[in-house]
């Protein structure tokens, strides 16, 4: 389905495109008082926002007359006055008509925008007939708190929006998957006028990112973390400094981890500053899918052209690769996929056992001081892996490579068993590896997500068992940063200079 949106991009970037400004950063101001308003537009400033949300109904004992004056005339930035009523997801309960008067006595006083809900925005409208400033604009916007609509009921949407004369049409929807956020994609980038398009909640999180990609007039930036006016609101830091997204533009290549979950991982901070190194055009993103054949279905575009694939997904990941490298295919995960450019197949690939076995073996050599020239220290190891998904597989692999006695255990027994018996191991239970000590100086690979967010304390064995273990490794991203990702940046970068 995205497909031919994406194909849509590339045409109009022939010539007929129209020209739009970049996408404007927006900060939200939600606050008690004026005085509070006014610091954190200064802070807006600083933080690099190029206008601000003013949202009316976050005051107490809003006074309009006194209030907007000093709103409007204060401000060091652009300002976007929106006064959002209980109905339409915002904090006001109070008297519509004098709502709607307070958005026109802003305008009057020098309002740069208003945002006005469509459900009155021809009574608006029409009610300012012959008073806009020369300058002013109009936003008419629409929320879901749902889900999304599928494509045909956003454009007839976008029709009725700008059928009340609006100058720039804002839709807001809920992902409920990350595909949804294709279909506002196909809306931003086919508009004849100036559209706001996001996507609510985490799954959304690409649509606040990569509207500076499909043409969005504005995305919204909060001064801080967790202090959002809607879900799933990045920083301004981070859609600045993390996300580059004063560089992002049409022709710019998108890449992300793909997982469930997928929040906590440091892998964006690492691929866009090695993008943002060599001069490449690219963004990395968190992209928190729950079904990885879907996901590649709809974002099929050559635009979309790599992937560093986590946990649960990089076993059924292998079934949607077009071709798959041996070493994977014997092992049966990925957790590297690199959409080739020539003719768009998915391209899927294994680094985990070569970095986390790479970084086990560094480990064994620190603590015994043997010379990397003796052979892999792993060789005659006990080598007990916890799980038996993707992560599992590649490390009881490369485990057996090197000549490690490798023991799965799993929650599953079952599951630990068919591990085995396809690496040549023996299988465990999970309950059962607390009482599992058969000798000393034995090596632990926990690949499961216990100890991942929000159970970070959690642990898969009782500590007082760690003794029997002269290393313990987790593939858990957040806690050991190994040269996997190294291994994955590699085969992306590796792409990038073959352009």
């Amino acid at each position: 389905m995205f497909a031919s949106a994406s194909v849509a991009v590339g045409r109009e970037s022939g010539g007929r495109r129209m020209e739009r400004e970049p996408t404007k950063i927006c900060a939200p101001i939600m606050a008690d008082s004026v005085d509070e308003m006014l610091v954190f537009m200064g802070k807006a400033k600083a933080s690099g926002a190029d206008l601000v949300e003013v949202r009316l109904d976050s005051l107490k004992g809003f006074r309009p007359q006194e209030d907007l004056k000093v709103l409007v005339k204060k401000c060091p930035l652009p300002t976007l006055f929106t006064f959002r009523p209980k109905w339409e997801g915002g904090l006001y309960d109070g008297d519509e008509k004098g709502r709607l008067d307070a958005l026109q006595l802003a305008m009057e006083l020098g309002a740069d925008y208003i945002d006005v809900e469509l459900q009155v925005a021809d009574e608006f409208i029409k009610s300012i007939h012959g008073k806009k400033p020369e300058k002013f604009k109009v936003i008419v916007s629409s929320h879901n708190y749902q889900n999304t609509p599928s494509v045909e009921e956003l454009g007839n949407l976008v029709a009725r929006i700008q059928a009340t004369g609006a100058d720039i049409v804002k839709i807001a929807t809920t992902a409920v998957d990350i595909t949804d956020v294709a279909r506002i994609f196909q809306i931003t980038v086919h508009s004849k006028i100036p559209v706001i398009g996001l996507v609510m909640s985490e799954r959304g999180l690409i649509s606040r990112i990569l509207c500076a990609k499909f043409g969005g007039f504005l995305t919204f930036g909060t001064l801080e973390g967790g202090i959002v006016s809607a879900p799933g609101q990045p920083t301004i830091k981070d859609l600045l400094n993390l996300y580059n997204l004063r560089l992002i533009g049409p022709d710019t290549k998108v890449y992300g981890i793909i997982g469930k979950p997928v929040g906590h991982s440091k892998s964006p901070i690492l691929y866009n500053e090695a993008f943002k190194s060599v001069g490449f055009n690219g963004v990395y993103l968190h992209l928190l899918v729950d079904d990885v054949a879907t996901f590649f279905q709809t974002y099929s575009s050559t635009d979309f052209a790599g992937f560093s694939c986590t946990i649960p997904h990089k076993e059924a990941a292998v079934k949607c690769c077009d071709e798959v490298d041996p070493v994977a295919k014997a092992i049966g995960a990925v957790n590297c996929i690199v959409r080739r450019q020539s003719d768009g197949k998915l391209c899927g690939y294994n680094t985990d056992y070569v970095g986390a076995i790479s970084a086990i073996e560094d480990g064994l050599r620190g603590t015994s001081k043997a010379s990397s020239a003796a052979g892999s220290p792993l060789a005659g190891k006990l080598f007990v892996v916890i799980g038996a998904g993707g992560a599992g597989k590649a490390l009881a692999y490369g485990a057996k490579e090197k000549g490690a006695r490798v023991v799965i255990a799993n929650r599953t027994y079952d599951r630990a068993r068919e591990l085995a018996n396809t690496v040549g191991a023996d299988a465990i239970s999970l309950a059962d590896l607390n009482n599992f000590n058969p000798e000393d100086g034995m090596v632990l690979a926990n690949t499961t997500s216990i100890g991942m967010q929000p159970k970070i304390d959690e642990t898969p064995i009782s500590k007082h068992v760690l003794k029997y273990y002269s290393l313990v490794f987790d593939a858990d991203c957040l806690h050991q940063r190994d040269s996997s990702e190294k291994s994955c940046r590699n085969k992306f970068l590796g792409e990038i200079q073959l352009k």
